[in-house]
């Protein structure tokens, strides 16, 4: 068969001439070029033996082998100082044993590096993820390495907001990006070449072209033939470079690293490669011939660094053998390392969801004491609620300098209802970021600069745009601290708003909090009043997880009490905002004005309503709902979110396996109708909860 648009290896011819010159000119040593040979060499044979783990069903899993790619991965971690920073891909073994390897400064070090890769692969406790993140995600973060990712153009974003962080903390380390010629046709490219372009980041993109994306060749995919042409329209350099040959990619990776460590911004390079295996072990690689993987063979980039070191008098056959033998024996001190590995511990499976609580009982206590205080009137100070974000965001700026804001339109326009402009005339550019119209990439980047040391406040202008994000923010910045076994801490803040009120239609007026409270690693608050909107987003910015933070459109405006000492509000801490002995009413952020409503005038009634804000919804605070179900014996559930996937489902659910036998009644809820948000402002009142709605659930429940 043929294949169009096949694509023959770039080899060079090896000359003594130009192998003296790139040794010269990069000023190698022997040392150096014999620990790149080791290298690739322990790769190949590393993934050799997977791919016999994977034939034998020894290794159960997806495990994309690096093999055949040696030379990029190697070429490119060679030119980096090792507290420089990457992300990795899939197919990302070479990445890690590049990497860890540089940081191993012993042969015990070294072992120890395989031995854990090794584990973490066959999914053993002694890995570096405890197993939990398996072969496609491999990470070091204490050292830089800030793990692979299984989703394909998951790793651009976060590398961008690495990057970030060190513009924003001003360090000249440089950030490597890995990604294949599969990525380079997601939008998470587009958005994050042109982000990182833009700010002039300390980042190298490398795009590792094995030709094939899974089992599309590149040609069939791309009307350009290179990658690195793409680099025109962001206005960086775009750079081809053989992918087989370690010298020549580590002189334009240097070059592009030097370039970035200098402050002139990013590069594109593009390495052309190409894969042993097939996309996984299941591919059976009918897209391609065997004579066309015969011709790349014949630039297997360990034969060609043999050859090139053997042509300058740097390698004899007795130094080559030894390295073989020696690198054999590392494999089979790594296959015995993980096959006496345990199994995790199956207590393992709750572990390292969440990165410790910094809340205090002081912060309980602190808390619960402003609640009465407000309640007594003793506070008198009145805010809105806008004006309480505000000040929230001011305050940890001021509190902690790793902490800056990110979103579009946050500067001068300030952001919704202008809470971000008096911060940025205050904290300037690099602390409140206008970014373009790119939400993927804004969630992505706050991801990797919290990663890499910072504290990012990210504004996506409506929850309905926040699905843009889930790959970053919830398959990433959630798993990450999970997937690394609990060796990573995600600290970020997504502020967005929801609801309807504002008769703008079904794309900006939803109600999405269910869509993240199903992500374990995140926590989901969604204030109603000034005092909880400043308490929570203080938390929310001090907290070491990853936090939505939604408010409500239609409660930017609302004042209410907020004291002038400082406070903050622990999550999954309910507030009950009206005792009442008849009926429960549980509800959150808007529909709170609406419930406190209803409860009035049903009192005239002589029915006497228990409201209760649950200000958090991950963590949830289900005990006071229980206590409350006791003493009224009813239950009544509002929420503006779609009735059929509202996020009070579960707390019914919950009600109903832990205090079922408390009730008196069928618990009762009031959601929005199942239809897009009408645009028409009577249609709208008719889809959301009203007050009305709210009393003839209320009253039901007694009956």
């Amino acid at each position: 068969m043929e294949t169009e648009g096949y694509i023959k290896p770039m080899g060079q011819p090896v000359t003594f001439e130009r192998i003296s010159a790139l040794i010269e000119e990069q000023e190698l040593t022997k040392e150096e070029l014999l620990t790149c040979l080791r290298q690739m060499e322990e790769i190949r044979a590393f993934e050799d033996n997977i791919a016999d783990l994977l034939g034998r069903a020894v290794l159960k899993g997806a495990s994309h082998l690096y093999a055949g790619e040696e030379a990029v991965a190697v070429g490119t971690i060679s030119a980096l100082r090792d507290d420089d920073l990457v992300t990795s891909t899939h197919r990302g073994h070479g990445h890690a044993h590049a990497h860890g390897d540089r940081h191993a400064g012993t042969d015990e070090a070294r072992q120890e590096h395989l031995n854990k890769m090794m584990a973490e692969v066959l999914g053993k406790s002694g890995g570096y993820c405890k197993g939990k993140g398996g072969s496609m995600h491999i990470a070091d973060v204490e050292h830089g390495n800030l793990g692979a990712t299984g989703i394909v153009g998951g790793n651009l974003p976060v590398a961008v907001g690495a990057a970030l962080a060190q513009k924003i903390m001003k360090t000249d380390r440089v950030v490597v990006c890995f990604f294949g010629d599969g990525a380079s046709n997601t939008g998470n490219f587009h958005e994050s070449v042109n982000m990182a372009s833009l700010w002039q980041l300390p980042i190298v993109f490398v795009v590792e072209n094995n030709l094939y994306g899974m089992s599309a060749p590149f040609s069939n995919v791309s009307r350009l033939p290179n990658v690195a042409d793409r680099a025109a329209a962001y206005g960086i350099p775009g750079v081809i470079v053989d992918g087989m040959d370690v010298l020549e990619v580590r002189k334009v990776a240097a070059e592009a690293i030097k370039r970035a460590r200098g402050g002139e911004g990013p590069t594109l390079i593009e390495a052309k490669t190409y894969r042993w295996y097939g996309h996984s072990h299941s591919d059976p690689r009918v897209y391609r011939t065997r004579d066309e993987e015969a011709d790349w063979k014949k630039h297997d980039p360990i034969t060609v660094m043999r050859e090139e070191l053997k042509t300058v008098k740097m390698l004899s056959d007795q130094e080559r053998d030894a390295i073989e033998q020696a690198v054999e024996q590392k494999i089979e001190k790594a296959m015995e390392f993980a096959m006496a590995s345990p199994e995790p511990d199956s207590s393992e499976v709750f572990t390292d969801v969440f990165a410790p609580t910094r809340f205090t009982q002081t912060d309980y206590n602190k808390d619960k004491e402003l609640l009465e205080n407000i309640q007594s009137g003793k506070i008198d100070r009145q805010i809105t609620y806008a004006q309480a974000l505000q000040e929230a965001m001011r305050e940890e700026m001021l509190h902690d300098s790793r902490v800056f804001l990110l979103g579009e339109d946050i500067g001068l326009y300030g952001g919704a209802y202008g809470a971000t402009r008096d911060l940025f005339k205050e904290f300037g550019t690099w602390r409140v970021l206008d970014t373009p119209i790119s939400e993927a990439t804004i969630g992505g980047a706050a991801v990797g600069a919290a990663m890499a040391g910072m504290r990012p406040v990210a504004e996506i202008m409506y929850v309905d745009f926040t699905p843009l994000i889930i790959d970053q923010v919830a398959n990433v910045g959630a798993k990450n601290r999970y997937m690394f076994g609990g060796k990573t801490s995600v600290p970020l803040v997504i502020r967005s708003e929801g609801g309807a009120g504002r008769a703008i239609a079904a794309h900006h007026s939803q109600s999405l909090e269910s869509l993240w409270t199903h992500f374990p690693g995140i926590h989901v608050a969604m204030p109603s009043t000034a005092y909880d909107a400043k308490g929570l987003l203080k938390a929310a910015i001090r907290d070491d997880n990853p936090v939505m933070f939604i408010e409500h459109k239609m409660l930017y405006k609302e004042k209410g009490p907020v004291p002038n000492e400082e406070y903050i509000i622990p999550f999954g801490v309910a507030d009950i905002k009206r005792p009442g002995k008849d009926v429960t009413l549980v509800t959150y952020s808007r529909m709170v004005l609406r419930s406190l409503e209803a409860a009035a005038n049903l009192e005239k009634d002589g029915l006497d309503v228990e409201v209760i804000d649950l200000r958090t919804l991950a963590p949830l605070d289900i005990d006071t709902i229980i206590e409350s179900i006791k003493k009224t014996g009813r239950l009544v559930c509002v929420s503006e979110a779609y009735e059929n996937t509202s996020f009070i489902n579960e707390i019914m659910v919950q009600i109903n396996e832990r205090a079922f036998d408390y009730l008196d009644t069928p618990m009762i809820r009031v959601g929005a109708l199942n239809v897009p948000v009408p645009r028409a402002e009577n249609l709208e009142d008719i889809a959301i909860p009203n007050t009305q709605r709210i009393m003839e659930a209320c009253r039901k429940a007694v009956k």
